[in-house]
């Protein structure tokens, strides 16, 4: 049964810009007795989330939407935003994983990783787990993330999950959100029977920020016919799609394209290859 929308909660990564921006502001005007959910925007840069703050503030209607501050290349700063919403809020209705880069040349963060996989898949596998019993004892409730078609070009070497041979822009990228598939299936997999909704998407071909840091030749929204690309709310709509739409409750482990349903790449259906990269990023995360 749908919960009210002034009952719950909802966490939003990469909020201050792109589809994670828009999807803010739809959900953050979505009312019951007028009323709308807690909706927490997180961003990196202190003065820039508390700019696009006032702004889904003032989109919306509500004033019931905060922010939080994360560095999705440290393991520290997710830890610190776990921290953090869990001071503050006793659940968590809707997590949404939408923060994601891409980089021109291969870069370690601080802790040691390739950066594009740390941010887009061990960001979203660290705070996930961190949250998890909160969104468990919000149930029903769900889990989003912000995947990519370019996962069918993805390949998985456990034995070099960091690119130290044959590292693209592309690869990596590809790589991350391959990764966010297999993470998607396995949590639904371990969270199964508990009320709670795992699900990944691909927004479609969105002119967004996310290849500004990427070599000229990397980014679709420089090759693609402006026509043929998505605007960003357009983007949005299967994010909110999957986080609020009723269609979707209990349907889970599930891979959406344009708010359909679509069989994911061969090698995002290896349970175990699931299995191995979830044992590995416990591992890299601390977790295990």
């Amino acid at each position: 049964m749908h919960k009210p929308w002034n009952e719950q909660v909802v966490l939003i990564t990469g909020a201050t810009s792109g589809i994670g921006y828009e999807a803010a502001i739809t959900i953050a005007s979505l009312r019951t007795a007028g009323v709308g959910p807690r909706v927490v925007i997180v961003g990196r840069s202190p003065e820039k989330t508390a700019r696009c703050l006032e702004e889904v503030r003032q989109a919306s209607g509500s004033e019931r939407v905060e922010s939080l501050l994360c560095d999705f290349e440290s393991l520290a700063s997710i830890r610190a935003l776990a921290a953090a919403f869990r001071h503050r809020y006793e659940r968590l209705d809707i997590l949404l994983n939408n923060a994601g880069t891409i980089y021109a040349s291969r870069r370690l963060t601080r802790d040691g990783f390739e950066a594009t996989f740390a941010v887009n898949h061990l960001g979203y596998f660290l705070l996930t787990n961190l949250l998890l019993d909160l969104v468990q004892a919000s149930a029903p409730a769900r889990i989003v993330s912000v995947a990519s078609a370019g996962h069918h070009r993805g390949t998985m070497d456990l034995a070099d999950l960091h690119f130290e041979r044959g590292y693209s822009t592309t690869a990596a990228y590809c790589r991350s959100k391959l990764a966010n598939v297999l993470f998607t299936r396995e949590l639904a997999r371990r969270t199964a029977g508990s009320g709670v909704t795992v699900t990944c998407l691909h927004p479609g071909t969105v002119s967004t920020g996310i290849w500004d840091h990427a070599p000229r030749w990397a980014g679709p929204i420089l090759w693609l016919p402006r026509k043929l690309l998505l605007s960003q709310k357009q983007g949005a709509s299967t994010l909110v799609h999957a986080a609020t739409d009723p269609s979707v409750e209990g349907v889970t482990g599930v891979y959406f394209e344009r708010k359909a349903p679509v069989r994911p790449s061969a090698l995002a259906l290896d349970d175990g290859l699931a299995a191995r990269l979830w044992a590995a990023s416990e591992a890299m995360t601390g977790l295990g």
